[in-house]
This record gives C-alpha cells, sequence and structure tokens, in this order.
C-alpha cells in the first residue's frame, strides 16, 4: 500500500510539472504570436496602422493620416480602388491588412491593400531583433515583391 501511495504522489508531481511547463511555454507562445498588436507607423511616415486580432486571424486599419484631407480640403477616399463602389469610402479608417495567421515567428497568409494605387498584394510580416515591423508585399511568390519596414509607435 504505502508503494502505491508514493507512486501516486510521484505520478502526480510528474503531472503537475508538465501541467506547469505546458502553461508556461503556451504563454510564451501567446506573448509572441500577439507582438505584433498595436499601432505602427509606414515607412513613409504617413500613416499609422493599428494592427489587432479578430479570432485566431490579425488585420490592420488605418487610424491616423499625415494629410487626412486632399489639396481641395476633402477627406482622400479610395478613389484608385477597382471595385467602383468602395471609392468613396474614406482611407482614414480602413482596413488594410486582412486574414494574417501566426506561424513560426511570423504572420502569413494575409493580404495589404494599397490605396495609394488601388492594389491588393499577398503578405507576409516577421518582428527584426529591433522591434520593427518587416512586411513583404507580392504577387504569385514572395521572391518577386517589395519589402518595407514599419516602427512600432510610442
Amino acid at each position: 500500500m504505502y508503494f502505491s501511495h508514493t507512486l501516486n504522489i510521484n505520478f502526480m508531481k510528474h503531472i503537475s510539472l508538465l501541467l506547469l511547463f505546458t502553461v508556461i511555454s503556451l504563454t510564451g507562445f501567446a506573448q509572441k504570436q500577439d507582438d505584433i498588436l498595436g499601432k505602427w507607423i509606414n515607412s513613409t511616415g504617413e500613416a499609422h496602422v493599428e494592427i489587432y486580432k479578430k479570432g485566431a486571424k490579425y488585420f490592420g486599419k488605418i487610424v491616423w493620416l499625415k494629410a487626412p484631407k486632399d489639396e481641395k480640403g476633402n477627406v482622400k477616399t479610395d478613389f484608385k480602388n477597382p471595385e467602383a463602389n468602395l471609392r468613396s469610402r474614406p482611407i482614414l479608417g480602413m482596413e488594410m491588412l486582412k486574414d494574417f495567421v501566426f506561424d513560426d515567428d511570423k504572420w502569413t497568409d494575409g493580404k495589404i491593400y494599397d490605396p495609394k494605387s488601388g492594389k491588393t498584394y499577398s503578405c507576409n510580416m516577421t518582428i527584426k531583433s529591433n522591434g520593427d515591423l518587416s512586411m513583404r508585399g507580392y504577387i504569385g511568390i514572395s521572391l518577386i515583391g517589395r519589402t518595407e519596414v514599419w516602427k512600432k509607435v510610442k
């Protein structure tokens, strides 16, 4: 009976340690994947984009523009959008990053919309060692594309 009792206590200790390590590692994983959340300034300094999470996916919308109005004093709209019904929507507040998933230290399989050109590109994002956000937009394969670096808004 003593042997069985000791075995149960040792077994419970091992299970408790295993659960503790699992919780700690999942917490670290969640922190890593959510490092992208917050406001970022684009490479030209013209816009701030807030990246947020909906379910398990990541999205981003324009929350600040250096010049929110055009030369006539009108709110800037998405006039280059290929869909005519979207050309009157304001750029400020527009969701420009969509459907990113976190996988192996990067956010992949997402889309980025460029309101300056009206084009949508496939996109992957990574956070560099200095904390900057590296964004790779491309058509087809990521070897053919463009990289921009965004900085976290303080």
